[in-house]
């Protein structure tokens, strides 16, 4: 049996991935572990499948000045020796990294130790991390292919992004439960802002709710202690929903969402209508700018910029995206980028068989 492990952490982006990709390698004969942080979200998403979880010690290299800067690169320190440590013990046979500053110390480690390395960048710019981690991978996965103009030309893959099946399978019916609704009635907006909410999306969609509420109902997953217990019929808000977001996206007419690339993909392969509303420049990197404005252009999706987003405008492109729902799902239909998770295994099965 072969023995692989994933790793990834930090947000549900880097780990929804991984997880995409452990029924294909169960089936593929490969004995599963994952490393991640002490107190990470992956911690909970992982061991929620029964998957062995190992945790290192874990730093994030910011790019502004700060204190925490100093004190973290002695727990980047501190984890490149857990995890040389922990890779002698499990003796993999291959790494698989989805980002995130835990995966560093992890590549760097099996780089000494002479085990394969795979990463997989989902935006359409690659990270910090998985720049950092690049002199210690064989092999680079990537979800858009305009990203393979930023990447060493030897090592990069266009393969797409890992879909986690479920999202596939979802049930309307049980999307009903789930809100406690009944069917038929008003279409329904899915308003989600990944793993940790988005706190100007939550304002501006609540604000704008009694001019929603008068065309649609809303499923608001609007993160982790974001709740607000607005009593509306037709208003559902969930902090985070794991088992059930299948069923909730089935239920979806249309979807507003931040522009994370795992997302995205996810979006494309259930042919969901969405609008975009990406993280600023001026508090990210601006990948999700870039990879918001390749699926507009592609046609698969509408794009409206936090710092023209507001109760009116936010409304006006809803409805927008509704009344042009059907053009929407034909462009998606028929893309040719598909589900990358099988193209993922091949890549670390040809890896393992020193196929280049």
């Amino acid at each position: 049996m072969k023995k692989i492990i994933l790793t990834g952490g930090g947000t549900a982006g880097h780990v929804t991935p991984n997880l995409a990709l452990i029924p294909l390698l169960q089936a593929n004969d490969f004995e599963i572990h994952y490393v991640g942080s002490h107190n990470g979200l992956e911690r909970e998403l992982v061991e929620a499948t029964g998957i062995p979880y190992h945790s290192i010690s874990s730093g994030k290299l910011r790019r502004y000045m700060d204190f925490r800067n100093f004190t973290d690169a002695f727990r980047v320190i501190k984890g490149f020796s857990d995890a040389v440590r922990l890779l002698r013990e499990l003796r993999p046979d291959i790494v698989f990294s989805k980002g995130g500053f835990v995966t560093v110390p992890v590549l760097a480690a099996a780089r000494v130790l002479r085990i394969p390395g795979v990463t997989h960048e989902s935006d359409l710019t690659p990270g910090l991390a998985n720049r950092l981690s690049q002199p210690f991978t064989t092999k680079i996965c990537v979800s858009f292919p305009e990203t393979l103009a930023h990447l060493p030309v030897h090592k990069a893959l266009h393969t797409g992004s890992p879909i986690r099946k479920e999202l596939l399978y979802g049930e309307k019916e049980k999307g009903l439960e789930i809100c406690q609704w009944s069917g038929g009635g008003k279409p329904v907006i899915l308003v989600t802002g990944g793993s940790q909410g988005a706190a100007k999306i939550n304002a501006c969609v609540r604000e704008a709710l009694p001019g929603l509420m008068q065309k649609y109902r809303v499923v608001h997953l609007c993160g982790k202690g974001n709740l607000s217990e607005i009593p509306l019929p037709g208003y559902a808000e969930f902090e985070y929903v794991s088992e059930g977001l299948a069923d909730l996206y089935a239920l979806a007419d249309i979807v507003v969402s931040r522009a994370g690339a795992n997302t995205l993909f996810e979006l494309l392969a259930m042919s969901k209508p969405n609008l975009l509303i990406p993280l600023p420049s001026s508090t990210s990197r601006g990948d999700q700018i870039l990879n918001a404005e390749s699926f507009m252009l592609q046609g698969f999706s509408m794009l409206l910029p936090e710092d023209k987003m507001t109760p009116e405008t936010l409304q006006k492109d809803i409805d927008l995206l509704y009344n042009e729902r059907d053009m929407f799902v034909k462009n998606m239909a028929a893309h040719e980028q598909g589900d990358g998770t099988q193209r993922v295994i091949q890549v670390l099965l040809d890896t393992l068989a020193g196929n280049d």
